[in-house]
C-alpha cells in the first residue's frame, strides 16, 4: 500500500498537479547507494536541479538543532530543505523521522506524513 501510495505521489508530480522538491542531501544519499543499476533508477526519480535546494552554512545550524531533539543528521537535513523550500508536506517512509516529527511537530515549519497517511487524507479532503 505504502509503494502504491508513493506512485500515485509520482503521478501528481507527472500531471503538475504537485510540486516534486528535493535537497542536495537527497542526491547524497543517492549517490551512496552501492548498486549502481538501483543508484541510477532512483536517481531518476529525484527533480531537476531547479527543484533542488543547495546545502548552506544555515541549513547544517538548523540540522543540529533538530539533532538535539531526536533527529538523524541526513533527517534533519531532509526537515530542513522542507521549511526551507516552504512544502507543504515531506513525505517519509522513515517511520522513525515520521515518529519524531510528530514529536516535534509544533516545533517544525513543515509537517511530515508517511505517503500512505498523506493520500488517505488527500483523499478525504477530496471526498468531503
Amino acid at each position: 500500500m505504502e509503494s502504491a501510495a508513493i506512485i500515485l505521489a509520482l503521478e501528481q508530480f507527472d500531471r503538475g498537479e504537485w510540486i516534486h522538491l528535493s535537497s542536495e542531501i537527497a542526491a547524497i544519499e543517492v549517490d551512496s547507494i552501492s548498486d549502481p543499476e538501483r543508484r541510477a533508477r532512483v536517481r531518476l526519480l529525484l527533480p531537476s536541479g531547479d527543484f533542488r535546494l543547495a546545502l548552506t552554512p544555515e541549513g547544517f545550524d538548523r540540522a543540529e538543532e533538530l539533532g538535539q531533539w531526536g533527529f538523524k543528521p541526513a533527517d534533519a537535513l531532509h526537515v530542513w530543505s522542507a521549511e526551507e523550500l516552504l512544502a507543504d508536506v515531506l513525505l517519509s517512509c522513515d517511520d522513525r523521522l515520521c515518529r519524531a516529527a510528530l514529536r516535534h511537530a509544533k516545533k517544525l515549519r513543515v509537517r511530515v506524513a508517511n505517503p500512505l497517511d498523506w493520500m488517505k487524507e488527500a483523499n478525504d479532503d477530496t471526498n468531503s
